[in-house]
């Protein structure tokens, strides 16, 4: 389910998907409970959520004649690739590798194996035989996490109720 919905504080219109416990404003950063959201419309279909926002935007700023005369966004999207040059053409004319672009694109998008320091906090948790905070601690450093940010990542596992302590002895739950 799609709904178009409201911002109280500053009238954003945007797009929500589903039904979450809350939304955040993309422009004034205001969090509510989405149930206490305004929604315009709620549809199954993204695009007709997408074309009831614009008709807003539109009627809004004293536009909607002229949105009423455009394509809807879905056969606009089948129109652009017909526009145009093809994005090959456009990088080829600004003097780029298209087969280079793309390649880099390719490697910037690949699976990363990197942990989060937190991740790597985590994983000390599992890992190690007996959790101490110096073994955490210890463990962490060897991954590149420092010792302070480990140390206060296992008091907020603890408090979060994500690990336990018991006699100097870390446990994930």
């Amino acid at each position: 389910m799609y709904a178009v919905v409201g911002c109280s504080d500053c009238s954003m219109l945007w797009v929500v998907e589903g039904r979450p416990e809350t939304s955040k404003c993309p422009r004034c950063g205001t969090t509510r409970q989405y149930a206490k959201r305004k929604k315009f419309v709620s549809t199954e279909d993204r695009n007709h959520a997408r074309e009831v926002r614009a008709s807003m935007l539109a009627n809004r700023q004293g536009h909607g004649e002229a949105f009423a005369e455009l394509d809807s966004f879905a056969e606009m999207e089948s129109q652009i690739d017909e526009v145009g040059p093809s994005d090959a053409e456009y990088l080829e004319g600004s003097g780029l590798d298209a087969d280079a672009v793309t390649e880099a694109g390719e490697r910037a998008t690949e699976t990363r194996t990197s942990k989060s320091r937190k991740e790597i906090v985590r994983e000390a948790l599992r890992e190690l035989d007996e959790a101490t905070e110096d073994g955490v601690v210890e463990y962490a450093g060897e991954r590149g996490v420092d010792a302070e940010y480990a140390r206060k990542a296992l008091d907020k596992l603890v408090r979060a109720g994500e690990a336990t302590e018991s006699r100097g002895v870390y446990r994930a739950l």
